[in-house]
């Protein structure tokens, strides 16, 4: 028999899933990195770059993460509520494997995720009241701007880190997947001048986090 959570139980769910999101070491992945089957490159003494892109990738995995999580807090139909669960779910081993990419590079996670975590679960609750359609459009609209983000970041990592290559090509995979699962689902598909207003402001994201 299926449990009814209350409003109260729903929040400290929620706010279970943000401390696990948030707190270094707390991802558990369901998957195997699929940068385990590499060795660690031979990269240059300082590999800041490639450090500020995996940056960027864990912080927009953050921003997912709360994005699902406000979705799955005010969506109307269960199906759809499950449904945004399980695309966190799955999206945990991406917030997990560029942790521990990060951590092998001597370096760390964006000081500025707690505040990214609380604008997009913001987002993610706001795009659950105005209906499970608009919802799920946001979710392939996100999606696809994750997927250009990666794309693009696989051209500029340095050909001998395969270790990186290896999971921003999964993550892409995964994600590509979730667009379209979403717009399968009865999601809206945005227009170009949403779209373009979604780039705009995930570009402050990607440069703020990239030092920081």
């Amino acid at each position: 028999m299926n449990r009814r959570f209350s409003l109260i139980d729903k929040l400290v769910i929620s706010l279970d899933r943000g401390l696990k999101t948030l707190v270094p070491g707390s991802a558990s992945p369901r998957r195997s990195n699929p940068a385990d089957t590499y060795g660690e490159a031979l990269l240059d003494d300082s590999p800041r770059h490639t450090t500020g892109l995996m940056r960027i990738n864990h912080t927009g995995e953050v921003c997912a993460q709360a994005l699902y999580h406000g979705q799955a807090l005010t969506a109307k139909d269960p199906a759809v509520r499950e449904a945004m669960q399980h695309s966190a779910d799955e999206e945990v081993d991406h917030l997990a494997w560029c942790e521990q990419r990060l951590n092998e590079l001597g370096s760390h996670t964006s000081r500025l995720n707690p505040a990214f975590y609380a604008a997009s679960f913001t987002l993610g609750a706001l795009a659950g009241t105005l209906g499970d359609k608009i919802s799920l459009g946001f979710v392939a609209a996100t999606e696809e701007q994750v997927c250009k983000h990666l794309r693009d970041h696989l051209t500029q990592l340095p050909p001998e880190d395969h270790k990186s290559r290896a999971i921003l090509q999964q993550m892409l995979e995964d994600e590509s997947a979730h667009a379209s699962k979403a717009i399968e689902a009865g999601g809206q598909d945005f227009a170009p001048g949403i779209k373009e207003v979604m780039t705009l402001a995930s570009k402050v994201m990607t440069r703020s986090t990239y030092y920081l």
